[in-house]
């Protein structure tokens, strides 16, 4: 009782982190599965299989709070889940040799994602344009495949891709992935349960994460609609950084790649980094509301002026 008493808080601490920077449920709750054991298929099946349920619920609260556009959505779903129900049959050890180089491009799109929203004016951001749908199908399927095989990868591929493009709003990248990532659960559930039947999914693992991830989707969907644009995209940002860092510190059989106590100081610079990067742009957000406020009362006296001499 007491292990799915903290899968459980598990799946509530992964999907808070989930739904408010628009990844990481996989990879945390796949992370915390091979601690205690299971198979690498098993491990992702367990994991999608509790995704049906916070992605569910997770797209709704988006839904809700006007989190999401479904322009994204309708381009990117089913293409994912297409992708996840293949990446789900052909599950192997080749799924652990794809983990470096999708770790080196995630890390380069976590770099680019901070450094694009670091450098940004006092100013509020503004977003404008389209993803072409050209693009977002074939993104959709690099998602899915990798998502199935890794056991999480929807969100770390498509959210960072997504806002690198500095088109569209960063709530609404992450309330979009969320809410297609319904779909991409749906796929991949489906592949591993043609592929291994009920053989090593555990049911009260998955309903432990489902009820994690359930209570703490609308919180998650809450804090993206009050959080600003910068701050999330720094967030998301430097989880990327962070999680791929690990991943290119280890080697897939071997242990740590870099001598021992190297690997966790090389991660604990990283995440002093990224707090650092999010004290700034909190700093520059409250910059820019003041200048905001302070042109509105010049604007607002100046009015005032008028009217008197009138």
């Amino acid at each position: 009782m007491r292990k799915l008493i903290i899968l459980a808080l598990i799946g509530l601490a992964a999907q808070l982190v989930d739904g408010s920077l628009g990844m990481a449920y996989g990879v945390t709750s796949s992370t915390l599965l091979l601690t205690v054991g299971l198979a690498p298929a098993a491990v992702s099946a367990t994991v999608h299989l509790a995704e049906i349920g916070t992605t569910l619920a997770s797209g709704a609260s988006h839904w809700k709070f006007g989190n999401i556009d479904w322009r994204i959505v309708g381009f990117m779903a089913v293409p994912g889940g297409v992708a996840a129900f293949f990446g789900a049959n052909v599950l192997t050890a080749s799924g652990d040799a794809a983990a470096p180089i999708m770790s080196v491009i995630l890390l380069g799109l976590g770099v680019y994602v901070v450094w694009r929203f670091l450098r940004l004016p006092d100013r509020r951001p503004s977003f404008t344009g389209k993803v072409p749908g050209f693009l977002l199908v074939p993104l959709a399927g690099v998602a899915g495949f990798m998502d199935a095989i890794g056991g999480g990868g929807w969100g770390p591929v498509g959210t960072p891709t997504l806002l690198a493009s500095g088109k569209i709003h960063p709530r609404k990248v992450i309330g979009s992935i969320d809410a297609s990532e319904f779909v991409v659960s749906v796929g991949a559930s489906v592949g591993f349960l043609l592929a291994l039947g009920h053989q090593g999914i555990n049911l009260p693992f998955v309903l432990a994460l489902l009820v994690g991830g359930v209570i703490a989707a609308p919180i998650a969907a809450y804090l993206v609609r009050w959080l600003a644009p910068r701050i999330l995209a720094v967030g998301a940002g430097g989880l990327i950084i962070l999680t791929n860092t690990r991943t290119l510190l280890r080697t897939d059989a071997a242990g740590e790649v870099v001598p021992a106590g190297v690997g966790p100081a090389i991660l604990l610079i990283v995440a002093l980094a990224w707090a650092a990067g999010i004290v700034w742009v909190i700093r520059k957000e409250v910059a820019g509301r003041r200048a905001e406020r302070s042109a509105a009362g010049a604007a607002a006296r100046d009015a005032v002026g008028s009217d008197v001499e009138r």
